[in-house]
């Protein structure tokens, strides 16, 4: 819950559809409707009908964004779509996406989930060349990158795999051209990106809740270094970029993905489920309530119930209707907002020793609002459980996670943290098990975050 308020947050997620029949905008818009959880602040889509190209996006949730008229004039038998939290450049509406060009070569739109570890030098080394930027978004710098190895291969699909081959950093991509759709993963595979079909219709997205939910079936993932090349349906795959290297990030089963959905073969909720379980076998406490903090605490602390045998409660009441336009950045407002957005259940947890579960301490003051809560609402006692092990360095490649100077872990010892929060007691879970929490998992993990340690020099 930390980061739901103003610490960490959702990174981006990326919807693509082929498909003969037409509609793809709306198709579109019900995959992002159902990744809107990883970004809130803009969305975007664009389509391609009889090869034109046309495309809308602003700031808000996709709900705010689209219009049924607005959905009418997208329509065509290709489209792309992304939900947006900013990771590198502002939230304003021309760092939206989809971002569209138009140069010798026709017409490219593309979107992006991830970050690149190398954005200054890259901007700087096209800036020399005569390129012209119109956005902070690192996503321009990619664009670009195709654009320029365009000119120089005979095809788009060559192009793409050409400029990717010289990226350094996390970047799930879908890239349109007026006639083909194109699926591209990064060679470390940090950012999810998964394929799909419905009848004739091709699909991809950040995940697989956003295939099932216009009612295709997953296929398959994209390996790290894949690209994928659809054209009038027929589909073909260039493994050039493709090292043998996995280094999902972590973090996607711990926070960012929604828990209906499998990653590299892992259920997300069962990971939580598995992170919860292990907590209460590593920090056992004796109890008469668990209760998680939603969102994405709830399902360790079931995880934890189950463990420990200690009654699962509801702990919490979240206001679900409160946007995130709502929250401003200075300290009285972000302690506020916890307040609007959660709530205690008093008759829940009133003279009871409670186990509250939540995956992350990032700064430290939300927690401490929220276990103000539970006093106030009557607990006896307030045991703080973390599924996730403390933050001691930053994230390079698309999670909102800030430098060490606002890390609360790397200036407090556990005592210390626990004190400021409030708590009677406070554990994480241990860095070392994080693997053993997803067994059906084919991929490797970065916990940079974690251990300080990173796939690629940053």
């Amino acid at each position: 819950m930390e980061h739901s308020v103003w610490g960490l947050h959702e990174k981006c997620g990326v919807f693509g559809v082929y498909d003969p029949a037409g509609g793809c905008a709306q198709t579109t818009y019900y995959g992002l409707y159902a990744l809107q959880h990883r970004g809130q602040e803009a969305c975007g889509i664009a389509a391609i009908n009889d090869r034109e190209q046309s495309f809308y996006k602003d700031v808000g949730l996709v709900s705010e964004v689209f219009s049924k008229d607005v959905l009418d004039k997208l329509n065509g038998t290709m489209a792309v779509g992304h939900v947006r939290y900013a990771t590198t450049g502002e939230g304003e509406r021309e760092n939206a996406q989809p971002l569209t060009i138009k140069y010798v070569k026709g017409t490219l739109a593309v979107v992006h989930n991830g970050n690149l570890v190398d954005v200054g030098d890259l901007r700087r080394r096209y800036e020399y060349k005569g390129a012209i930027f119109h956005t902070t978004s690192d996503t321009e710098i990619i664009a670009y990158a195709i654009a320029q190895a365009r000119l120089r291969c005979g095809s788009v699909e060559e192009a793409v795999c050409q400029a990717t081959a010289n990226l350094r950093g996390a970047f799930s991509l879908l890239v349109m051209s007026p006639q083909k759709l194109i699926a591209c993963r990064d060679p470390w595979g940090f950012r999810p990106l998964c394929m799909g079909r419905k009848g004739d219709a091709v699909l991809f997205a950040s995940e697989s809740c956003a295939i099932e939910a216009v009612g295709g079936h997953v296929e398959r993932e994209l390996d790290p270094g894949e690209i994928v090349v659809v054209k009038q349906g027929e589909v073909r795959s260039i493994r050039d970029n493709c090292r043998g290297l996995s280094n999902l990030c972590i973090f996607e089963y711990i926070y960012f993905a929604r828990p209906d959905s499998v990653i590299c073969g892992q259920s997300v909720h069962q990971f939580r489920v598995n992170a919860g379980r292990l907590l209460a076998r590593r920090h056992p406490v004796e109890a008469d309530l668990v209760v998680g903090v939603p969102d994405s605490g709830l399902d360790a602390a079931r995880g934890y119930a189950l463990e420990s045998g200690i009654p699962l409660g509801m702990g919490f009441v979240k206001n679900r209707y409160v946007g995130r336009t709502f929250i401003t950045p200075d300290q009285t407002s972000r302690e506020q907002a916890v307040r609007i957005k959660l709530s205690a259940l008093g008759s829940e947890v009133a003279g009871k020793r409670v186990v509250m579960v939540d995956d992350s301490i990032v700064r430290g003051t939300t927690c401490r609002q929220i276990i103000s809560l539970l006093r106030e609402a009557g607990a006896k006692e307030v045991h703080f459980r973390v599924s996730a092990p403390p933050y001691i360095a930053p994230c390079y490649f698309g999670t909102d996670i800030p430098d060490k100077e606002n890390l609360i872990a790397c200036h407090h010892t556990v005592e210390e943290i626990r004190a400021l929060a409030g708590a009677d007691s406070l554990a994480y879970l241990p860095v070392e098990d994080l693997d053993s929490l997803a067994p059906e998992a084919q991929c490797g993990f970065c916990r940079g975050c974690f251990t300080e340690r990173y796939p690629l020099e940053v």
